[in-house]
Formats: C-alpha cells, structure tokens, sequence
C-alpha cells in the first residue's frame, strides 16, 4: 500500500496542511472548544491551551508515520485554522481510509468542509494507494449530512468501521467513493 502521509492540499480558498503548535490558538477560538462542533463528530471539547497544546503534541508526532492523515483548514483569506479534516481510520489490507471532518460554526455555511473533502478525495487517489473513502453521519447531524450528499461521495449500505466491529449502521447515513 503506498502511502504518502499528510501533504500539503490546497484548493481555491483553503490550504490543507500538517498542524503546527502555533495552531493551538485558532483551533481553542475557533472550533475545538465549540460542543455543537466537537460533539458532532465524537470528539471531546477542549477547554484550555494546555490540553489543545498537548493534542497538537501528539498529532505533530504521528506525523512521522507515513499512514497518519490529518490535515489543518487553514482559510487562506484569514490565514486561521477553521477546523480539520482526517483519516479517522486507515485499513492498509483493503487500501480504505474513513474521513473525518470539522469546520468552526462561525464559517458553517460557505462550503468549507465540501471544498476540503473534495480536495483530501482528489488527491488521494492522485497520489496514495487507497482505493476507497468511507464516511458517515449521525442521521440527526444534518450539516455535515449536506456535506456528504454534495461530495462526490454516494450513499453506501456500510463502512469497514461497522463491518469490522459486526454491526449494521442505526442512525447512521454511510457514504464512500472507489478509485
């Protein structure tokens, strides 16, 4: 499986890069500390500059594997980081990754999170061997539902995440796209 490990994305208003430590502010100002964000897609709110500092810690050193996919969106007119986008679970024996995604509600509604998925789903299959993206909603998360229904990305029965575990999805829409 090759992989490429997160390079640097760019698309017409957003840079998708590796996080840096100087990140740390605009992520606890922007999303990170937003429940209506965090919790939308399962992940813990942030409080504080030190528990943001050591979660970039752990990401910045990820970096050094090459099957470790996590991309800052950095909103090139601002410079901010507005949120991220991820590969929350890679499958190296069926060449797979699940996306993740979050954008900051004060830029919910200008195609940000589109305008990256679409990015991370072209250049992925330019430049790694994975023949699949996968990813999912929780039915009632109707934003990035939207998202997903936009993406070139259609409506699947499962993802490898449930497949794996030996569960049907229940409350979940499941989307993925093949090379």
């Amino acid at each position: 499986m090759l992989h490429t490990g997160t390079q640097t994305i760019e698309s017409g208003r957003l840079l998708l890069r590796r996080f840096i430590l100087s990140d740390a502010e605009d992520m606890l100002r922007s999303w990170i500390s937003q429940p209506q964000v965090q919790e939308e897609y399962g992940e813990p709110v942030y409080t504080d500059i030190g528990q943001v500092n050591e979660l970039l810690g752990r990401w910045i050193a990820a970096y050094e594997r090459p099957d470790f996919y996590r991309w800052a969106v950095i909103e090139k007119a601002s410079g901010k980081c507005i949120g991220q986008i991820a590969f929350c679970r890679v499958y190296d024996d069926i060449a797979a990754a699940e996306i993740e995604y979050c954008i900051g509600s004060d830029f919910w509604g200008y195609g940000y999170a589109g305008e990256a998925l679409s990015a991370v789903i072209s250049h992925t299959f330019e430049h790694t061997g994975f023949v699949r993206l996968e990813a999912y909603h929780r039915a009632e998360n109707v934003k990035s539902g939207r998202v997903l229904e936009k993406s070139s990305m259609h409506v699947t029965d499962n993802v490898e995440r449930f497949r794996r575990q030996g569960i049907e999805p229940e409350g979940e829409v499941c989307y993925c796209i093949e090379r």
